[in-house]
């Protein structure tokens, strides 16, 4: 069973300018052709892969804060099967699932994802959508690592 208390200090904190690094590399995706929402679902899907219940909270939230409804939410870790995602958000979603699982086939990333995903964005857009999933990863395993919870992560009561 896994302790409900963080072993350290979150790495960034320990290391200098390592804070402020992912979130200016976290930042260098927003506005560059994929819509926030887009973004929050690939950081929750990762999350869920990755087993990250702080990522998945704060990521879970901010999808429901952005506007998205509960179903679509709910249902980020069973796109495939669930009616309400665009094809560039499957599109996303699969991208997503392909380089969080990258020892999971020969060919981490096939073509027919990357097509995929070039059919609904740009290079810039796919640059985007790499970088956040590397960087949501980043932050899933210092955060497993170092047992960071959920807790830390549920927002304020006003």
């Amino acid at each position: 069973m896994t302790s409900l208390e963080p072993r350290m200090k979150h790495p960034v904190f320990v290391l200098p300018g390592a804070y402020d690094a992912l979130l200016a590399l976290s930042g260098a995706t927003k506005g560059q052709g994929v819509p926030d929402t887009t973004l929050y679902m690939v950081e929750l899907r990762a999350s869920q892969i990755n087993g990250c219940s702080f990522c998945c909270a704060m990521h879970a939230a901010e999808m429901r804060a952005a506007g998205e409804s509960d179903e679509r939410v709910a249902t980020v870790a069973a796109w495939r099967e669930a009616p309400w995602f665009s094809d560039a958000e499957r599109a996303a979603l699969a991208l997503t699932e392909a380089l969080t699982r990258l020892a999971d086939r020969p060919d981490a990333v096939s073509d027919e994802i990357w097509d995929e995903v070039a059919r609904h964005y740009d290079e810039q857009g796919r640059a985007a959508l790499v970088l956040a999933i590397a960087t949501i990863n980043v932050w899933n395993r210092t955060n497993a690592a170092t047992h960071q919870l959920a807790i830390a992560a549920r927002p304020k009561a006003a």
